[in-house]
């Protein structure tokens, strides 16, 4: 039956927490003992084609969005009992009845995350679902082992921050394993996967967003472009993206082509791109024409719901590689 674990009102007030001081052999806590905790079970197990997984254990540091939810119910389909740890204001309260544990934290409460996972005998998890990077800066509440963290990453990018993120938990022997863990069929395809066939000058603005993008991956910044006829019309900063296919609505005259992919460097274990539904209806208001992404390194979040809006707004989605090339479309 799933465990429902409330966070106490004490540690939300202060947002300190003095027991954050390691034990010795280097754990927060000890972990839990016999029929609490899971066998241990090394990272690369879970990464196993076929593997049964029924019985253990799996973590999930939960974000926004519904990929948390997607991913609880996959692990759970295949046997395994989800102890989550989810943020205040971010994830969607209807991941309690998807997970057999969870545990609320506000953003920056990496001790509090770290005995959470440790108590309910977690080895190995996944992070998935984001942040809002504008909300954060002012609902960051860390207590002292997350107040050590950020000191350490303060101006660092997003992708050397979750590298550093994951590096923290595995030092306390929480490996982190890839978000598409169980959901390896939601990577995008390459090619043609819903509306029209793109023209000529799309296929060349796609090519230019990659490069931008491919640019811009060594600075950490951003996995989303909008072109026009061979323009730039916004590049994605801290807003995400749907507020840039917003501000390139402003400047443009339809017709544009969003493109997204992942940095060049960035470690898949998370922040994958992701699209879904609300991508596409965004869309459709800025006028926006194509959806050209990374294929098998960005999320299509429900894609039937995604490719039927796309048909009926007329909305082209294809799966590019790293340098825009759309196979079956590209001459390349």
């Amino acid at each position: 039956m799933r465990r429902r674990t409330e966070v106490p009102d004490a540690e939300d007030r202060t947002g300190a927490d003095e027991t954050l001081a390691p034990q010795p052999g280097g754990e927060l806590e000890p972990r839990p003992e016999g029929d609490a905790a899971s066998p241990p079970v090394a990272a690369s197990v879970w990464l196993q084609p076929g593997g049964d997984f029924r019985g253990r254990t799996i973590g999930l540091l939960a974000g926004n969005g519904n990929f948390p939810m997607m991913f609880a119910r996959e692990a759970r389909a295949r046997g395994c009992r989800v102890a989550a740890v989810a943020h205040r204001g971010e994830t969607d309260a209807a991941l309690e009845e998807e997970v057999d544990s969870i545990v609320w934290v506000r953003v920056g409460q990496l001790g509090k995350v770290i005995r959470s996972f440790h108590r309910a005998g977690v080895d190995c998890a996944v992070m998935a679902g984001g942040i809002n990077k504008v909300r954060s800066l002012t609902s960051l509440r860390p207590d002292l082992r997350g107040l050590l963290f950020v000191s350490r990453v303060a101006g660092l990018g997003d992708d050397a921050i979750l590298r550093a993120l994951a590096a923290e938990l595995e030092g306390d022997n929480i490996h982190v394993v890839p978000s598409t863990l169980f959901l390896e069929r939601l990577l995008a395809r390459a090619g043609r996967m819903a509306g029209p066939s793109p023209s000529r000058q799309t296929l060349d603005d796609i090519k230019l967003g990659c490069r931008v993008l491919s640019a811009l991956g060594a600075l950490d910044v951003g996995q989303t472009v909008v072109v026009e006829r061979g323009v730039v019309l916004a590049i994605e900063a801290i807003e995400g993206t749907d507020e840039t296919l917003r501000r390139a609505a402003r400047l443009g005259r339809g017709g544009s082509v969003l493109v997204k992919a992942a940095k060049q460097s960035q470690d898949l274990r998370f922040d994958l791109p992701a699209v879904g539904p609300a991508t596409i209806e965004t869309m459709a208001t800025a006028r926006a024409d194509v959806l050209a992404i990374e294929a098998g390194r960005t999320l299509v979040l429900d894609a039937d719901r995604s490719f039927e809006l796309a048909d009926r707004y007329g909305i082209s989605i294809v799966g590019c590689n790293a340098g825009g090339a759309v196979a079956g479309l590209s001459d390349d």
